[in-house]
């Protein structure tokens, strides 16, 4: 029961009940395990949202400090030295290689989780999505839209 799967259902969760976004927002250890998912790697959540106006963005610059229990294995570019220490001189630049442009209006936010907390981003939920149920949602929430480096789109 560890992987990005379980971060989909948190995010669609709280893009479908503006009282559990809330209370993600507010203290992200919680309301994550009120939905079963919690544990090491991820005993300290903090949940990041990006908006029309902020882009977020996480990394561990550090070593590879990663939240296990909501996004499972983290992808070998997570833990290498070039993103780690990149993305927090020039997120634009290194985003861009990974295919997403962010504008210039749009400030870029880039946490650096450590030993103590770790961050997810709840991406923004796409245009056309209204009316959706939850697991339809999950099914377009990827790893990489919850680490920063893409966002969600449909299909």
């Amino acid at each position: 029961k560890l992987g990005p799967e379980n971060g989909a259902k948190v995010v669609a969760h709280a893009w479908v009940d503006p009282e559990y976004k809330q209370r993600l927002l507010a203290n992200g250890s919680a309301a994550i395990s009120e939905l079963g998912f919690g544990g090491v790697q991820g005993d300290y959540m903090v949940v990041v949202e990006n908006t029309a106006e902020i882009h977020n963005v996480t990394v561990c610059t550090l070593c590879s400090c990663y939240p296990w229990p909501v996004l499972g294995l983290p992808p070998t570019w997570y833990k290498s030295a070039p993103y780690r220490s990149r993305i927090v001189i020039e997120p634009r630049v290194v985003l861009k290689e990974f295919g997403l442009a962010i504008p210039d209006s749009k400030e870029v936010r880039v946490w650096d989780s450590n030993n103590e907390v770790r961050y997810l981003g709840l991406p923004e939920r796409p245009a056309g999505t209204d009316g959706w149920w939850e697991e339809r949602l999950a099914e377009i929430v990827t790893r990489d839209s919850m680490i920063g480096t893409a966002v969600c789109a449909v299909p």
